[in-house]
């Protein structure tokens, strides 16, 4: 059987390393049996080809006779699949890179992994209120600047926390299994939690709050949705201008879900207090308003790694082994039908 793994790299802290592959091989030999042809491509990504479509290209050509392919965010679809394939494997929860219609007309199997990194993206998740609220990482910057050095009290009086978890309001937008974890956590702390309906719905499910109400009564708002059609733009300049204006805004889902112009609008006129993201429109950031311009000082963007504790990674490789395990069994089972 033949497997080709497009990215997998991305799952290692040396990623960026030519013997990257070779470093981790240990983790990743529960993919393959020894009988399997395995292929582990590199660098396919803008900063090492000129388009999308010369990496198109490449894929194309890497994969014509792969049984299984492993993608964590480079794209698959019509201009690059076949039929010969059986399986994608992607090592990751989002499948937005994939063109499911292409897959399905092609008789392809999409296999995501879920739920490997809930504690690790609540992790970081709380880290990012306590950084926004506590002012971290400006009473840092002040510190290395000498701002402190220079005051003339024991501490920068405008460096003080601003909220308090357990007297704020956390609106999450995203109930799945890290929407809910982080419910769990913020009420330990004393916080109040309000769930938000989906945006522009006239009926409220039990439990839910309305999407508008989230929005102008949350003191942080945490997001947690995927990014589909519905999400795309999710949060606007119409959006953020119903919020407080000593609220906080906090992603760590998909980069698209909020317009990052309106954001950084929003920022530099203090319509909201603060925002911290960890996910951008384009991965590697190009050209980004929220990063390219003057950075404000109530914005705090963390490269993607919410999901990427070490345990997350293995469980990511230990569910993808299980999945070409089983791949593997039905193809055996179906071929000795077939005899």
């Amino acid at each position: 059987m033949k497997i080709v793994a497009l990215d997998i790299e991305t799952l290692f802290e040396d990623c960026d390393d030519e013997n990257c592959i070779e470093n981790n091989r240990h983790y990743l030999k529960s993919l393959y049996d020894e009988s399997d042809e395995v292929i582990f491509c590199r660098n396919l990504n803008l900063k090492n080809y000129s388009s999308e479509e010369e990496i198109s290209n490449v894929v194309r050509e890497q994969i014509k006779d792969a049984d299984i392919v492993i993608t964590n965010k480079v794209k698959l679809n019509k201009s690059n699949l076949n039929s010969n394939i059986s399986l994608i494997l992607v090592s990751a929860t989002g499948t937005n890179n994939i063109c499911h219609e292409d897959a399905e007309n092609l008789g392809i199997r999409v296999q995501n992994c879920v739920a490997y990194g809930i504690n690790s993206v609540v992790q970081h998740t709380l880290s990012l209120m306590l950084a926004l609220t506590n002012k971290i990482s400006k009473s840092d910057r002040d510190v290395r600047n000498g701002d402190w050095g220079r005051s003339s009290s024991f501490c920068l009086c405008n460096n003080f926390p601003t909220v308090e978890l357990s007297s704020a309001t956390v609106g999450i937008i995203g109930y799945g299994a890290i929407g809910k974890k982080i419910a769990e956590v913020v009420k330990a702390l004393g916080a109040k939690v309000l769930i938000s309906e989906r945006k522009g719905v006239d009926e409220i499910r039990t439990g839910r709050t309305s999407f508008e109400d989230v929005l102008s009564s949350s003191d942080i708002i945490s997001i947690h949705c995927p990014l589909t059609s519905e999400t795309n733009n999710l949060i606007t300049s119409n959006e953020l201008s119903k919020m407080k204006k000593s609220a906080y805004i906090v992603n760590v889902a998909r980069g698209g879900v909020v317009n990052e112009k309106d954001l950084y609008d929003a920022l530099c006129n203090n319509v909201i207090a603060g925002a911290a993201t960890d996910v951008l429109t384009t991965e590697p950031p190009i050209n980004n308003v929220l990063i390219d311009n003057k950075y404000p000082d109530n914005l705090i963007v963390t490269p993607h790694v919410a999901w990427g504790t070490l345990n997350a990674r293995l469980e990511i490789i230990r569910q993808m082994s299980e999945h070409i395990k089983n791949f593997k069994t039905k193809n055996k089972d179906n071929q000795k039908t077939r005899i």
